[in-house]
């Protein structure tokens, strides 16, 4: 399955169900923690810069945002854990993001980023139980490959893949390496 990447564009921002955009599209979640680079993941994935609002502050994305590319939608969900943003906002995320992985039906899988440099947080561990429980296709991905040597690439996979119980998929937004992979494994999904 081929999409054209050059017919996407941002569809909506929502906190809730009642805000979804209604479509028979599938959609493909990225969930995170703040900052671990879904916006960018989201801009390398479609080859535009400025497509997906990125920033170096934690907390940026508070809604749930909805892209569509070509046949497909990609929902950049709000980062968990640290933010710069009130405690009441960071309540807020908890029950958006559930929300939206238990009841959405155009659902079709989720992207588990965790940034490669740091060992997985207790939210990354969580996040990843829960996705292996709700026996939810998902791939495990390590963000900001560029931000290390490449000689320390593997082990920083290897203390991910023992804490998390997969190996990931080593991404970077900066070389794009992982973008092929990834589309493959989404074309997959959609097959």
């Amino acid at each position: 399955m081929t999409l054209n990447l050059q017919d996407s564009e941002f569809l909506t921002s929502a906190v809730d169900h009642r805000g979804y955009p209604e479509h028979g599209l599938k959609e493909i979640a990225l969930v995170g923690r703040s900052n671990v680079g879904k916006s960018s993941l989201i801009n390398t994935l479609v080859g535009r810069k400025k497509f997906a609002r990125t920033s170096n502050q934690p907390g940026r994305t508070q809604t749930i945002n909805f892209y569509r590319v070509d046949t497909l939608c990609l929902v950049d969900l709000p980062g968990y854990g640290f933010a710069k943003v009130p405690e009441s906002v960071r309540r807020k995320w908890g029950p958006m993001i559930e929300g939206y992985l238990r009841e959405r039906p155009n659902l079709l899988g989720v992207l588990h980023l965790v940034d490669v440099r740091h060992a997985p947080t207790a939210d990354d561990v969580t996040m990843n139980s829960w996705l292996r429980e709700m026996d939810m296709p998902y791939l495990l991905i390590a963000t900001k490959l560029d931000k290390i040597s490449r000689g320390k690439q593997d082990q920083h996979a290897k203390v991910i893949r023992e804490r998390l119980g997969s190996k990931p998929l080593l991404f970077s937004a900066e070389t794009k390496q992982g973008r092929d992979e990834i589309w493959s494994i989404l074309r997959g999904w959609m097959a």
